[in-house]
C-alpha cells in the first residue's frame, strides 16, 4: 500500500526566560526593581510565527504575582490547555479567545496575557496584517517616566520627551535631598505610594510637605487593592486627583471605583487584566465611566513596549509607560527586530540566544 500524503498539524509553544539588570533602579515601597524576569513565549504553526511578553515582578505583592507563580502557571497550566485546545479542534484558536482560558490564580492573568499576545501577533502576520489595522493611531500619548525617593540615591535619568513623571514614595517625612529632588523636576508628578500608606495622614501630610515645592497632579494607590472606602474618603480631602494601579483587575474594579468616587484616574496593565483585549475594553470602559485611563507596565522590553505604545496611541491621551526601559548586560538586551505585519517588531535572535529556554510543547 502507498504511503498517505496527508499532512499533520502541528503547533509548536516555546518559552524563554531572560534576567534583565535594569539600568537605572526604582525603589518602591516594598519591593526594589532593580532587575526584571521578561518571559518570551513564541508560537508556531504553518510556517507563521508570533510572540508574546510579559514581566513579572520577583516576588507576589500587593496581589500581583510573582515570577515562579507565572512560569508556574504557563509550564503547569495555560501551555497545557492550549496545547489541549489544539489537538481537540486542528487548529490554533483564534487570539480572540485567549482570555477565556483565564483561572482564578494570581498568576493566571499575566500568563493569559503572554499567550494572547502571541497569538495575536502570529495571527496578524499570518492574514499579512499589522496590529494597527485593530488600534489604529488616534493619539500622541504623552510619556510617563518613573524615578523613586524610597531607599537611595539612585540616577534619576528623564528623557526629553518625559510629560509626566511617576515618583515612588512612601509613608513619612522627607529628607532633605528627597525634596530637592522633588524641586529639581520641570514635569507634573505623580505621587505614587504602592498601597503602602495607612492612614489618610500618611499623604495629606507628605503632600504638605511638598507644597509648591513640585507640581503634584495625583497621588497613585495609597491603600490596598479592592480599598475603594478609604481611597474614596481621602479623594474628597487632597486637592490633586487620585489614581488606582494595583486595584485595577477587571471592569467590576472600575464600577466600583466610579460608583464609590474613589478615583479619577486608574492604570491599566495588559498583565494585570488578563490581556490586551481586556485591556482595550477596560480603557474603553473608564472613559464611559468618567475615569481618566493610562497604560501602565512592569519595566517591559523594547518588544513589549512597542507593543504598548501602539494600544495606548490607539485609545489613550494620559501620559503613559511607553519609553523604553534600558538595561545592562549587553547590547542584545535592548535589541528588536524589524518584521513585516504583526507588531512589526520581534525580541532579536540575539536576546533568545541568550535566554533560558523553560519549556517547549508540540
Amino acid at each position: 500500500m502507498g504511503g498517505s500524503n496527508h499532512k499533520v498539524s502541528v503547533m509548536k509553544l516555546t518559552l524563554w526566560r531572560d534576567d534583565a539588570v535594569l539600568l537605572h533602579p526604582a525603589a518602591a515601597a516594598a519591593q526594589r526593581h532593580d532587575t526584571r524576569t521578561r518571559l518570551f513565549l513564541r508560537v508556531e504553526h504553518e510556517g507563521v510565527s508570533g510572540f508574546g511578553e510579559v514581566d513579572p515582578q520577583p516576588f507576589s505583592l500587593n496581589g500581583d504575582p510573582g515570577t515562579s507563580e507565572v512560569i508556574q502557571e504557563l509550564d503547569g497550566v495555560v501551555l497545557l490547555q492550549i496545547q489541549g485546545a489544539f489537538e481537540r479542534e486542528g487548529g490554533l484558536p483564534s487570539w480572540t479567545r485567549i482570555a477565556r482560558f483565564a483561572g482564578s490564580r494570581p498568576g493566571s492573568s499575566p500568563a493569559v496575557c503572554l499567550v494572547e499576545m502571541a497569538f495575536l501577533d502570529r495571527e496578524l502576520r499570518s492574514q499579512a496584517r499589522s496590529v494597527l489595522s485593530l488600534w489604529p493611531k488616534t493619539f500622541d500619548t504623552p510619556v510617563q517616566s518613573t524615578v523613586s525617593l524610597v531607599g537611595g540615591d539612585d540616577q534619576w535619568v528623564l528623557d526629553p520627551s518625559v510629560a509626566r513623571v511617576r515618583v515612588k514614595t512612601a509613608p513619612g517625612v522627607l529628607g532633605s535631598s528627597a525634596m530637592r529632588r522633588l524641586a529639581s523636576l520641570d514635569h507634573p508628578v505623580l505621587l505614587d505610594f504602592n498601597c503602602s500608606a495607612s492612614s489618610d495622614a500618611d499623604v495629606i501630610d507628605q503632600l504638605a510637605q511638598i507644597g509648591d515645592s513640585a507640581q503634584v497632579v495625583a497621588v497613585e494607590q495609597p491603600f490596598a487593592p479592592g480599598n475603594v472606602v478609604d481611597h474614596a474618603r481621602l479623594a474628597g480631602q487632597i486637592d490633586v486627583a487620585l489614581s488606582m494601579d494595583e486595584g485595577v483587575r477587571s471592569v467590576r474594579d472600575l464600577e466600583q471605583i466610579a460608583r464609590y468616587s474613589a478615583a479619577s484616574m486608574v492604570c491599566v496593565k495588559p498583565a494585570r487584566v488578563g490581556g490586551y483585549a481586556n485591556a482595550r475594553t477596560m480603557i474603553i470602559r473608564a472613559k464611559q465611566l468618567g475615569l481618566a485611563p493610562y497604560l501602565g507596565g512592569f519595566f517591559e522590553s523594547p518588544f513589549a513596549r512597542r507593543v504598548n505604545r501602539l494600544l495606548a496611541e490607539h485609545a489613550i491621551v494620559e501620559p503613559s509607560d511607553i519609553e523604553i526601559v534600558r538595561t545592562l548586560g549587553g547590547p542584545h538586551l535592548d535589541q528588536v527586530e524589524a518584521v513585516a505585519d504583526g507588531f512589526e517588531v520581534a525580541p532579536s535572535v540575539q536576546l533568545l540566544e541568550t535566554a533560558t529556554l523553560i519549556a517547549s510543547f508540540g
